[in-house]
Order: structure tokens, then sequence, then C-alpha cells
């Protein structure tokens, strides 16, 4: 029953209010722009402001320190990053809604700045791995000469 209740419980806002969150992120980033394409196409609300790091100067903290973690902030609160942050973006969605409010316990939270943490260190490998990919296909899409 508790569960329930909490599922029910909405701060999502709606079209007319603006966006509920505010994440920042990297465009240069691969990985980056994968997720933030899929968590695009699951605000279907539009209760999330995307801000593309490389492309906008309105940034709360320094380039670098948000290029450094994943960075959000919710609208009745502070700025959050790592796993508080993708915490506050699922919560914006009503499909990962439940993941969001599961993760406000802190446990689980402390589990998954964990991981997170984990992520981190191995993200410039993935990012090179992505680019590599990337470059890949583009030669194998060009026409040939």
């Amino acid at each position: 029953m508790r569960w329930r209740t909490l599922v029910c419980m909405s701060t999502v806002s709606d079209d007319t209010a603006g966006p509920a969150v505010t994440v920042w992120f990297d465009g240069d980033c691969p990985l980056c722009v994968r997720e933030i394409a899929l968590m695009r196409r699951l605000d279907r609300r539009n209760a999330i402001r995307f801000v593309d790091l490389q492309s906008r100067s309105d940034c709360p903290l320094d380039h670098e320190t948000l290029l450094s973690r994943f960075h959000a902030r919710e609208v009745d609160g502070g700025m959050l990053s790592g796993a508080a942050a993708f915490a506050a973006m699922w919560r914006a969605i009503p499909l990962l809604r439940p993941f969001g409010l599961i993760a406000r316990i802190p446990p689980v939270l402390w589990v998954l700045e964990r991981l997170y943490l984990g992520f981190l260190r191995i993200r410039p490998w993935l990012q090179r791995r992505a680019r590599a990919a990337l470059a890949r296909r583009d030669r194998t899409l060009e026409p040939p000469r």
C-alpha cells in the first residue's frame, strides 16, 4: 500500500508550468548524447530542460565541474550531481519515476553513487570506444570515390 502511494504522488510539472528538472550534459560525449536522446524520447511531458554544455554559456557552475559529473537541478531544490542527479531526472519521467523514488532511500542512493563512481573511472575508455565505433560507421557510410 505504501509503495502505491509513493508511485502515485506526482511532482512532475505539466506543459504549462515549465520543466521540473534541468540537466546539463556533455554534447561532445557520445555516451552522454545517446543517454540524453533516450531521455528526450521518454520525456513526453517536456518535464526536463536539457542543456548541452558545449553550446550553452548559462552554466550555474564552472564548465569543468559540470563536465566532470552529471548535474541536475529540480525546480524546488538545489544542484544535484552523480546518482542523485540521475534520480531527479528519472522522477520527472513517469516510466522511470519508481526508480527515482527508490533512489531517494539513502542506502539505495549510496549504492547507485558507488556504481556511478565506478562508471566514471571507465568512462574515458568507453568514450574512446564509442568514438571509434562512430568513425568506423561513418567510413562505411561514405560513398565510394
